[in-house]
């Protein structure tokens, strides 16, 4: 059994470079946001995706509450995080669901070849948008993943080759943030059960 945290984490260079992404792209996604094809279902669709392939706990709870909100059935969502996606994805949906998936499978390295034929099928407008969706929920699951790999260090299982002297100050700046999320979450789940 491999002992160490496995989910992806952040690295003080990828918060370094995501941080500074995401700050130079807060209009465009503001606008993006308000494209008329991308229904919010579709987004929650890619988050989602995502989010299965990273393994964020926070995320999984926030977008499986947002697809439902969307109006996407529990079947729907629950294939969706099991990544048993091809069935239920109209034509538009299908090739970002598998690049969404394929894209953070690859750590974010995907094949020049998978990307121009994402890119080729949807134009470069749509595809950057969809791409630019992809990165913002990659920003997000590894909040969340690093978040827990500190937690995880508490208990003896730190993640292999991460700093705790990083982990420990990523987990004081985002504990506003993620604590009262985990709180959240502990009274869905009593409220489930």
């Amino acid at each position: 059994m491999q002992k160490g945290f496995s989910r992806r984490i952040f690295t003080p260079a990828i918060l370094a470079g995501d941080v500074w992404f995401i700050l130079k792209n807060i209009p465009k996604f503001a606008a993006y946001r308000k494209n008329p094809s991308f229904k919010r279902a579709f987004l929650e669709k890619i988050m989602s995706v995502v989010t299965a392939v990273n393994g964020c706990v926070y995320c999984s709870w926030f977008h499986a509450r947002e697809a439902s909100a969307a109006g996407i059935s529990q079947d729907e969502i629950d294939d969706l995080f099991k990544l048993q996606f091809d069935t239920q994805a109209d034509d538009f949906e299908l090739p970002a669901l598998k690049y969404a998936q394929y894209f953070a499978e690859t750590g974010r390295k995907p094949e020049p070849e998978e990307t121009a034929a994402f890119v080729g099928y949807y134009g470069e407008k749509t595809a950057t948008e969809i791409m630019l969706f992809i990165r913002v929920i990659l920003w997000g699951n590894l909040l969340g993943n690093t978040y827990d790999a500190f937690l995880s260090r508490l208990k003896g299982d730190p993640a292999p080759g991460s700093s705790a002297v990083f982990e420990t100050l990523f987990f004081i700046f985002n504990f506003p943030l993620l604590f009262p999320a985990s709180l959240l979450m502990k009274k869905d789940a009593k409220k489930a059960a």
